[in-house]
């Protein structure tokens, strides 16, 4: 098994055409074509993470944060993200991260949060535009289901709980090849008018290149007349935060004891109690200041996240409880969600989940 096999499946999951612009997800050191001796799962990937790695003999690091986020113009050991860097390539070590496609996944940090609060009928708070594609052809009616089945197994035609979703149209098409063309209808050099059918199916932007190809070799037309829209429609499988539902309302003391123990944290801050029962939920792993605004309009009864500033917890206005965790606490259960993904693929190799608390933060 090579470091892209693993890369992969993680990617099958969380697709790097799902990470916001800033960030700096993938591959950030080491060759992807080399065997895999084992994985180490972390948070963050710093100098004892990577000593870590090397005294149980692993090759390949899986962070959420990418150690290196801007760019580096020198690599000297000035600082952490320096010597960290330098640590692993001296031992041969592969440092991958998968931050904010990891966030925007329906399955991803934010519900890894909800399962551990007991949260139920989850749904994406904030869902994004621009993830969806639309192709649309044109083909003989005999290859109807021989076309369709291509796009759909290749990842065309899901919508929410649905999947084989496509839109078929008769129409006429016309066509005259020139003296070197092989037309499947009609003759070369002479106007054809056939009928024709009109395919359009809807699919998540990291496919095209894979439904494109599977379009082309399930067509019978020597030149396949294609074309690609970006839909605006916001996809409600991507995006950023999470809402669900407690299965009991609880008062807002117990709610805070309830998050203090599935954070495992001795204490959160919090704005003033606002003297409503706790039903609703919204949450966002790591800084989710930006999505408040969000979860007032969506009803929420409690909002969690962390790297809220001073000011930022008035402007929960008294409308819900907002909680700060700390983003370090808010994140610290992902590691358990590579090793998921990984595990449902390959049961017969070693993964481990770091025993380093990378923490920067510390409280006395």
């Amino acid at each position: 098994m090579r470091i892209e096999d693993i890369i992969n499946e993680i990617e099958s999951h969380a697709p790097k055409d799902f990470q916001e612009p800033y960030d700096n997800s993938g591959l950030l050191t080491g060759d992807k074509s080399k065997i895999v001796t084992g994985v180490l799962l972390t948070l963050d990937c710093t100098e004892e993470v990577v000593e870590e790695a090397i005294n149980l003999g692993l090759n390949l690091i899986v962070a959420h944060h990418p150690i290196i986020f801007t760019g580096l113009k020198k690599i000297t050991g000035a600082d952490y993200v320096q010597r960290t860097i330098i640590k692993a390539i001296k031992n041969d070590i592969s440092i991958y991260a998968c931050h904010t496609n990891l966030d925007n996944i329906i399955a991803g940090v934010n519900k890894k949060i909800a399962d551990k609060l007991g949260l139920r009928d989850n749904t994406i708070l904030d869902p994004k535009k621009g993830m969806l594609r639309k192709i649309i052809t044109y083909a003989p009616e005999s290859h109807r289901e021989t076309i369709l089945t291509a796009l759909f197994d290749a990842g065309a035609g899901k919508i929410g709980n649905y999947d084989s979703c496509s839109f078929i149209s008769q129409g006429i098409g016309t066509f005259k090849g020139n003296e070197s063309s092989i037309p499947f209808i009609g003759k070369a050099g002479e106007l054809s008018t056939e009928k024709e059918i009109k395919i359009e199916s809807v699919f998540e932007v990291h496919n095209e290149n894979k439904i494109i190809s599977a379009l082309l070799d399930a067509h019978p037309y020597e030149e396949v007349a294609y074309n690609v829209l970006s839909l605006e429609n916001k996809y409600n499988n991507i995006g950023s935060g999470m809402i669900g539902m407690l299965n009991q309302e609880m008062e807002e003391e117990e709610f805070l004891v309830h998050v203090k123990s599935t954070f495992k944290v001795p204490f959160v801050k919090h704005t003033k109690l606002t003297g409503k029962l706790i039903k609703k939920v919204a949450i966002c792993g790591g800084s989710g200041q930006f999505l408040l605004q969000k979860a007032i309009s969506k009803g929420a009864d409690a909002f969690i996240s962390a790297d809220f500033k001073y000011h930022e917890f008035f402007d929960a206005d008294n409308k819900l409880l907002l909680i700060d965790t700390g983003h370090y606490e808010s994140e610290q259960f992902t590691p358990e969600i590579f090793y998921e993904f990984i595990l449902k693929k390959f049961n017969t190799f070693a993964i481990h989940l770091s025993k380093i608390n990378t923490n920067p933060v510390n409280y006395f």
